[in-house]
């Protein structure tokens, strides 16, 4: 990525919605070169999807949650993972290293409701050595915008 990608990627980054003169305008370029650049972006996987932020609570999932999974290596592991990705609730999953597995990142409406997902789709699963829920009280902060900025900081 040069640093017209970058500032084209920022830019998207921050707002999606940004049309391609919006765009033009941070790159430099012309409308018809930053939809090349974005094109380009997107094939090279650089750009992976357009997506809008929606409010947790708005949408009916408040209770944000994390598990710490150990699971038995082997077919165990891989049923695990499968499962997790077909679980809508489920935001990330991380494999670790150290004494878990993995640490899963998850929304619900209530406590109940993980109470029931634990209960009724995690703790199920063939492997499952130790589960550990922590529920998060406050969020200071939650973002996926990537820090492409201050890569190209730190190359200039």
């Amino acid at each position: 990525m040069d640093e017209i990608d970058r500032k084209i990627a920022i830019a998207v980054q921050q707002d999606g919605a940004a049309g391609l003169s919006d765009l033009a305008k941070v790159s430099g370029l012309s409308v018809s070169a930053t939809a090349e650049r974005v094109k380009r972006l997107e094939e090279r996987g650089v750009i992976r999807g357009w997506h809008a932020a929606l409010d947790p609570v708005e949408v009916g999932c408040p209770l944000l949650a994390f598990l710490r999974v150990a699971v038995r290596p082997g077919r165990d592991d891989a049923a695990f993972r499968k499962a997790v990705r077909r679980q809508e609730s489920v935001l990330e999953c991380h494999q670790l290293t150290g004494e878990w597995s993995y640490l899963v990142k998850l929304r619900v409406g209530d406590i109940g409701a993980l109470d029931a997902l634990l209960a009724e789709e995690i703790r199920p699963l063939a492997g499952i050595e130790r589960l550990a829920v922590e529920v998060a009280m406050a969020t200071v902060k939650e973002t996926a915008l990537l820090p492409v900025a201050h890569q190209l900081e730190e190359e200039t």
